[in-house]
């Protein structure tokens, strides 16, 4: 049975992919995004199943006013993906302020009045699935994406949250993390002038990797694309689903080092209780 998706940033990478494969199996997909006329093609091409809004999710009325019109005009939506996303690559001290600020409102800010406009609605469903689009980076850290990266645990810690708060209600939410991925991303990264002090630090080092080649991009867009459509379809309703030999490596090895300092500090942890 066709089901109905709701998709943000829908004009290029993981976005439009969902899109094309959603369309092409005939389900129905509301997809949204700044410039409506990136998804012409496709609207010629799927007429009505193929429901377009503009959407900047930096923008919390439009968000809610977007969310309520695809609602009320579908009728039912199964799926919500949050998946717009923006990222700078800076050291801490480079980024500006405004720089910084465009990170947070979009993957932080963002995904969660998504999900907050979206709510009601899968509630008075009774059922839904909510897809969170976060990265290897939500969970394992890389010089010069920490604001990225400050955004990307965010969201992944309000998620958590929300899965437990929503579980009651019969919707599922999935945190999907895929790793280095040649979407385009890489290219409509923000970029600041380069400090010479971060010259000769794990900083430069991850900025040469990149402009020579060396940081690679080891996975299949359109197989992530279709790994979460498959995830949905089976029923399953992980917490997180790591997409790319590199993050479950990357993430593995955080949690790994992390949980290992969590544990040297235990005699220390309970010494501080009450007596």
């Amino acid at each position: 049975m066709p089901s109905t998706w709701f998709i943000t940033g829908t004009s290029t990478g993981f976005g439009r992919l969902l899109v094309e494969e959603l369309l092409g199996r005939g389900d129905r997909v509301a997809a949204t995004l700044r410039k409506p006329e990136a998804l012409d093609d496709l609207q010629a091409e799927h007429g009505d199943r193929l429901w377009v809004g503009r959407l900047d999710v930096t923008d919390t009325e439009q968000v809610r006013k977007v969310v309520d019109d695809a609602f009320q005009e579908l009728g039912t939506i199964d799926v919500v993906v949050n998946n717009a996303g923006h990222g700078v690559f800076a050291s801490v001290e480079e980024a500006t302020d405004e720089q910084i600020r465009q990170v947070v409102d979009t993957n932080l800010m963002g995904s969660i009045h998504v999900i907050r406009a979206a709510l009601p609605h899968l509630r008075a469903q009774g059922r839904g699935r909510i897809l969170q689009v976060s990265t290897a980076g939500g969970q394992a850290t890389y010089p010069n994406f920490g604001y990225y990266h400050a955004s990307k645990w965010g969201i992944e810690g309000f998620c958590e949250t929300v899965a437990r708060e929503i579980a009651p209600f019969g919707i599922g939410l999935t945190i999907v993390e895929p790793g280095a991925t040649p979407t385009g991303f890489g290219g409509s990264l923000a970029t600041a002038p380069i400090m010479p002090e971060y010259e000769n630090t794990p900083a430069g080092d991850v900025r040469r990797a990149l402009a020579d080649g060396s940081f690679t991009l080891p996975n299949d867009p359109r197989k992530i694309a279709k790994a979460m459509i498959e995830l949905v379809d089976t029923g399953a309703v992980p917490l997180r689903l790591p997409l790319g030999s590199d993050t479950y490596r990357d993430v593995r090895a955080a949690l790994v080092a992390r949980l290992a300092e969590h544990d040297e500090h235990r005699e220390v942890a309970l010494s501080v209780e009450r007596d």
